[in-house]
């Protein structure tokens, strides 16, 4: 798009320079020939004389300049990150955190442990899972996944979720991811509907109902989600989702090319 953008600026500047030309100074003490050798000067003294050419020609490709612009803010923002995981990953211990018990989503031996800290409510949160889903995809037996909750509301359907998850694992892990999927698919009717909602998941699941809201209601599992919820403090986190990757900390519902980033300094890290 900039190798785009620059010939048309360039050009429309011509053009419409060659329609000011009547209303300029043409007296042959001004005149000249165009060449490579003064194009640049010409340029600039005719922008002197008319800045409003510039703004014209940004006017007739506001998009490309948006573009650009934010292109430009992206990059600026994957060096800053790189700079800050680059030092991070030299000079930061390993976080202590509390992964006992938790179900892991894909390679448990990887070389690359992502940690989430996440809220089954949070819109933000259902747009990383997509993010997830795709690096799991590319560094396939070189990551892996464990989820820890950070419902921001502990008396609605975020908690709820949150404990049933944490009674779904107890019967099944591969389950429990499940249904963390239909959570975050439906993150609509898990709002509106509550424990409608979440009882039709797991019936679908095909799960020990009674042993469920037990599970769902015991004191392990309140302990289970005290921790993460402490966890979440002591690392400042103060905000979903929130990911370490192998102790980076990664926060805001990044692009994927940021995250990327961030996983390949890990892996680099961990060879």
């Amino acid at each position: 798009m900039k190798k785009l953008f620059r010939p048309l600026v360039l050009g429309g500047i011509l053009l419409l320079a060659v329609g000011l030309a009547p209303v300029m100074d043409t007296t042959p003490a001004r005149a000249a020939t165009v060449t490579d050798a003064n194009l640049k000067q010409m340029l600039e003294d005719l922008l002197r004389e008319h800045p409003e050419i510039v703004l014209d020609v940004l006017r007739s490709h506001s998009e490309d300049v948006l573009d650009i612009a934010q292109a430009g803010a992206n990059a600026r923002r994957k060096a800053a990150l790189e700079a800050q995981w680059h030092k991070e990953v030299k000079n930061t211990p390993q976080k202590q955190i509390s992964l006992s018990g938790r179900p892991v989503k894909g390679n448990a031996a990887a070389p690359v442990h992502i940690v989430a800290f996440s809220d089954f409510t949070c819109h933000y949160c259902q747009q990383a899972t997509h993010v997830l889903d795709e690096i799991m995809k590319k560094y396939g037996k070189n990551v892996s996944l464990v989820y820890k909750h950070m419902p921001l509301d502990e008396q609605g359907p975020g908690m709820l979720a949150a404990r049933y998850f944490v009674a779904v694992a107890a019967q099944s892990e591969s389950k429990a991811w499940k249904f963390y999927d239909a959570m975050y698919a439906d993150r609509d009717r898990l709002l509106l509907e509550g424990q409608k909602f979440v009882d039709e998941v797991c019936d679908k699941l095909g799960l020990d109902k009674d042993r469920l809201k037990k599970d769902a209601a015991s004191d392990k599992t309140a302990r289970i989600i005290a921790q993460d919820l402490d966890d979440a403090k002591k690392l400042k986190i103060d905000g979903t989702p929130c990911f370490l990757v192998n102790g980076l900390m990664v926060r805001g519902a990044l692009s994927e090319p940021l995250f990327e980033a961030a996983v390949d300094i890990a892996l680099e890290a961990a060879r």
